[in-house]
């Protein structure tokens, strides 16, 4: 692993944010089982997103990198190979953490040439992971895009948020806020398997109600259906139908996508729980890590007239941050 590489002022080639770290120690604690966290001091917080991605915001903050939530199917698995981790394991139990990011980020903000544009929380990986309880990166980071005027979005599965709903409604008052919480499995055994450090989906329906009683809009990330596990109707109409009872303003849907390294981890995972459905994922994901036209089609058909039968149609607002996940996505993505 390439600690030696990231020492303050050394460009290590890694990803914008993470460039110039300075490595300070890892910890593992008892209350993290199984999972290291590497504390390190970054020299900026602000990422800017290349033009190319075609996004809807240009600039992102991460506090982590790696995600305890241990999703099969985290489109941001990929990034740890930067450090000479392994986008499996790696991933979800060595952690890294960017201890002054609020610091840091207080003082780009005040730079002059900072023109306010709006700034995506949750891009990469999830801000109210488990190590936000130990660290408490976030207030810190609403605070400090509150001052300064800064609008800003949070994509999220976890419920800690709610420890912060306070602040955000606070700061909704001053500056735009957007908050969306992804949800795509209800099923117990299913959610446990594939999304192992997450909430539970009853959690989950839990902070929609949450948000939304703290006065704020709360859309849903159904995101990613999976084929042949989640994609029915039955199942669709069910997940979509308990959204709507928990208070949600509006969804987005979309498919699986499987790029890089994410694709062998995923379908790792789908040998050993779904074996008979591998043959079939092969075939669907044959020509690249995007499904293909016909199947988003009859996603598409499927979802939109659910999407109004639970009126759940409200227009996606600029400022959530899934089209994240969408980047490089072939055109007319399965997306609401």
């Amino acid at each position: 692993m390439r600690w030696d590489g990231q020492a303050v002022g050394v460009d290590d080639g890694a990803l914008p944010g993470l460039q110039r770290v300075g490595f300070v120690r890892s910890v593992r604690s008892p209350q993290f089982e199984g999972v290291t966290f590497h504390e390190v001091l970054c020299k900026s917080a602000l990422n800017k997103v290349p033009a190319a991605s075609a996004l809807p915001f240009r600039y992102t903050v991460n506090g982590f990198r790696g995600c305890s939530h241990a999703c099969r199917y985290c489109f941001a698995r990929p990034t740890h190979e930067y450090l000479e981790l392994d986008p499996g394991h790696d991933f979800d139990t060595q952690i890294v953490v960017k201890t002054n990011v609020a610091e840091v980020l207080r003082r780009e903000l005040r730079r002059p040439s900072w023109t306010h544009e709006t700034v995506a929380l949750g891009t990469n990986t999830d801000p109210y992971q488990r190590a936000e309880g130990r660290y408490a990166l976030m207030p810190g980071i609403i605070g400090a895009l509150a001052d300064s005027q800064t609008s800003f979005s949070i994509l999220t599965k976890g419920t800690l948020l709610r420890r912060d709903l306070g602040l955000i409604a606070e700061a909704s008052h001053r500056v735009g806020v957007s908050v969306a919480v992804s949800l795509a499995v209800c099923d117990a055994d299913l959610h446990h398997d594939i999304e192992p450090g997450t909430p539970s989906p009853q959690a989950r329906l839990g902070l929609i109600a949450a948000i939304r009683d703290a006065g704020l809009d709360c859309h849903v990330m159904v995101a990613p259906v999976l084929p042949y596990l989640t994609d029915s109707v039955g199942q669709l109409d069910a997940l979509l139908g308990r959204i709507a009872e928990a208070g949600a303003t509006g969804v987005t849907v979309f498919g699986l996508h499987l790029r890089g390294s994410t694709r062998g981890w995923f379908m790792s995972w789908l040998g050993r729980s779904h074996p008979e459905l591998v043959g079939q994922y092969r075939t669907l994901y044959r020509r690249g890590a995007y499904l293909p036209a016909d199947y988003r089609d009859m996603l598409r058909s499927r979802v939109r007239p659910l999407i109004a039968k639970h009126a759940l149609a409200g227009s996606p607002r600029m400022l959530v941050p899934a089209a994240a996940e969408q980047a490089a996505a072939p055109a007319q993505p399965t997306l609401f």
